[in-house]
């Protein structure tokens, strides 16, 4: 008789255990243990626990907040890169578009479009990659820095391509070959790719964050000297215009009786030139001064409110040097419509002409 209660209670409790320790819902993902009250050791049915392992914490994924200062940095770099990119296409497929201010042109955009896919990798490293690969950051500053420089140095070649354009009016076709064009590009583009790999040799601010600049990891001395090169270059630029102002002025009675087209010419061009250096002093000059009076410290709102514009002289350049050239004009509505609007001018331009 004991060994026959014995058996049912063994029978009992095994059931009660398999029934218990049934595979629980598949889709509840948190995991369970059972606990069973083994200090009852009667027949009668004992309580079983089911108590979670752990109990799931109440945490969010934690979302970086996308600051409005880099959505419009991003946007402003898609629209340089798609302005650039047209006119570089524009001069790669149109043969006639060889002599050396459209290499300098094709240069400049280049840069402008590097500058803009710079801005893009730099919204993608911060917001959709890990920040702290110090390798992208590198990457997205160098790039940032190679491009803006050969774009600045780009802009002060073409200023010295239209004062020689006048200065030695007739001289300015046999002296200037296309070969002497493209080692000036090359100079430029070996010094702007050095100045971008400086942060990746070790001038940066990795390290030590107090010594960093406005835009980390330039170091502050790097971003000084940076500015000031191009207040030199700036300065560069004006006294080149003031030159051409006075070439074109004092022979502009001679050159309307002799060639009018060529007058007109110059007067484009000064005009041209005049919002050229508007254009890029308005860009430029509020973040380089700023670059030499601040520092990391200061707020991020003042740094993002000098960077935008700085940027936007990448958006002006293509207008300024490409879409108002005609011979460029008729390229792209040969491309889009397969014809040229009559109001095109049907003679050839001369170099002082952009």
């Amino acid at each position: 008789m004991i060994l026959s209660l014995a058996a049912a209670a063994a029978m009992s409790s095994g059931s009660g255990s398999s029934f218990n320790s049934s595979p629980l819902d598949p889709f509840d993902t948190t995991s369970w243990s059972l606990g069973e009250d083994f200090s009852n050791s009667s027949s009668e049915p004992f309580v079983q626990t089911v108590t979670p392992d752990y109990q799931p914490a109440a945490t969010a994924v934690a979302v970086q907040e996308v600051s409005p200062w880099d959505i419009a940095l991003c946007v402003t770099g898609t629209l340089i890169s798609c302005e650039n990119a047209l006119v570089i296409a524009i001069l790669f497929y149109t043969p006639t578009l060889r002599a050396p201010m459209f290499i300098l042109i094709g240069s400049l955009a280049v840069a402008d479009l590097l500058a803009g896919l710079g801005l893009i990798l730099n919204f993608v490293f911060n917001y959709l990659i890990d920040k702290s690969l110090e390798f992208l950051t590198l990457l997205s500053v160098g790039l940032l820095i190679s491009a803006f420089s050969a774009s600045v140095f780009n802009i002060l070649a073409i200023t010295v391509d239209r004062y020689l354009s006048l200065y030695n009016a007739l001289t300015y076709h046999t002296e200037r070959t296309v070969t002497f064009t493209y080692m000036m590009v090359v100079f430029i583009w070996v010094s702007c790719l050095t100045l971008g790999l400086l942060p990746a040799l070790g001038w940066n601010c990795l390290r030590d964050e107090t010594t960093c600049s406005i835009c980390r990891p330039v170091t502050k001395n790097n971003a000084v000297a940076l500015a000031i090169t191009f207040l030199l270059v700036f300065g560069l630029m004006m006294q080149l215009y003031l030159q051409i102002c006075k070439i074109a002025f004092r022979h502009a009675q001679q050159i309307a009786v002799q060639h009018q087209f060529l007058a007109i010419s110059t007067t484009k061009g000064v005009s041209t030139l005049s919002a050229i250096l508007c254009a890029f002093g308005a860009c430029w000059l509020p973040f380089a001064m700023y670059s030499i009076v601040a520092d990391s410290s200061y707020p991020m709102i003042y740094t993002y409110a000098t960077v935008l514009p700085a940027t936007c002289c990448s958006v002006i350049n293509p207008v300024i040097y490409a879409f108002r050239n005609p011979d460029i004009q008729k390229s792209l509505w040969m491309a889009c419509c397969g014809c040229v609007p009559s109001n095109l001018s049907l003679r050839p331009r001369t170099s002082s002409d952009v």
